[in-house]
């Protein structure tokens, strides 16, 4: 197949191009090369340098594409709400503009990639009450270090499960807003124009390759520039949140399946959770990184936090093995230590 990759240039782009090649695709690379994500970086060999929200100017390069696989987006939280502007344009406006010239195009076959920052919190249960949705933790409680969500009836802390794709959405920073958008207009575009559409809710990526000190950087990473600035990893709040890490290669592997599924699928929109399926606190995503790097150094636990962190999120990888046959290969415990002395873009 011929396939377009947007944001081709990126950390996860580069792996999908790369296994793509592999698997015998013909790879079209389209990156605008963000100096956020990129610094002064020349785009690789073979890269069309474009920006994807003047997509009309350059739907001639969707000539015989079978499918696009959509990485091209402003990452990170969002600093503060002057961000929201940059959001919009980059990731909603930029996907608006896709879809329209894949319209033009004839292209009816998209691969978006998604976050698992739609969903908000994570899912919680009380033992003795059931399922809850908890409000947004209060700032006096994580001062105090009450770090936990707790019963909305009996106080006592919930315990996490893990969240499937039809949780509600509630995102909770400007770059989840813009990847919940980017699904609607996917999923919109996809009635409309009778097309097949996948969106893959990456959750925390890392691997090699990934990009040094800065936004782009996952939490694994700065707990490397620590160790390698001669600091200990520090850890936020009392270190027992948990996520799922999801190595890179894994996340690539995810976008070729859903690529190759697609060319059997009708009209259709699906969501699937990208995750190892085994769920790790930070504090250990911390030590497995410092074990596998050579400094003596050891995390530290803080206690500070970041107002609008969540404090579990944890997903179900169950939908993803059915409907796209994927599994992830590499489990966390050999995945982060090996990431300690991983080459990483500069």
């Amino acid at each position: 197949m011929r396939v377009l990759v947007t944001g081709s240039a990126g950390f996860i782009g580069t792996a999908i191009g790369r296994l793509l090649d592999a698997a015998g695709h013909e790879v079209v690379r389209v990156d605008v090369m963000l100096p956020q994500a990129h610094g002064a970086r020349e785009a690789p060999a073979g890269t069309h340098r474009l920006d994807v929200r003047d997509a009309e100017a350059w739907q001639h390069l969707l000539r015989g594409v079978d499918v696009v696989c959509h990485q091209a987006a402003l990452v990170g939280a969002g600093i503060t709400v002057a961000d929201l502007p940059a959001y919009a344009s980059l990731n909603d406006l930029g996907t608006a503009a896709l879809l329209a010239a894949m319209h033009h195009q004839g292209v009816a076959r998209l691969v978006l990639a998604s976050s698992m920052v739609v969903y908000g919190e994570g899912r919680y249960r009380c033992d003795e009450h059931g399922p809850q949705r908890p409000l947004p933790r209060r700032i006096e409680d994580l001062e105090e270090g009450r770090f936990d969500n707790l019963c909305s009836q009996c106080d006592r802390a919930l315990t996490w499960s893990a969240v499937e794709e039809d949780a509600p959405v509630d995102p909770r920073s400007a770059y989840a807003a813009s990847k919940v958008a980017q699904e609607h207009y996917v999923s919109a575009w996809a009635r409309q124009a009778g097309a097949a559409a996948v969106a893959l809710r990456y959750h925390n990526v890392y691997g090699p390759g990934m990009p040094r000190d800065t936004p782009y950087s996952g939490v694994a990473a700065m707990f490397r520039s620590n160790l390698e600035h001669g600091r200990c990893p520090d850890v936020f709040e009392d270190g027992r949140q948990m996520r799922d890490f999801v190595h890179v290669d894994d996340v690539a592997r995810a976008n070729l399946l859903a690529i190759e599924a697609l060319a059997d699928l009708g009209s259709t929109f699906e969501t699937y959770n990208v995750a190892s399926g085994r769920p790790i606190s930070i504090g250990d995503v911390a030590g497995l990184v410092a074990r596998g790097s050579s400094s003596d150094l050891r995390p530290r636990v803080t206690g500070k936090f970041r107002v609008g962190d969540v404090r579990h999120i944890v997903a179900s990888a169950d939908k993803s093995a059915r409907g796209l046959g994927f599994q992830a290969q590499i489990d966390p415990s050999e995945g982060l230590p090996a990431f300690a002395t991983a080459p990483l873009r500069e």
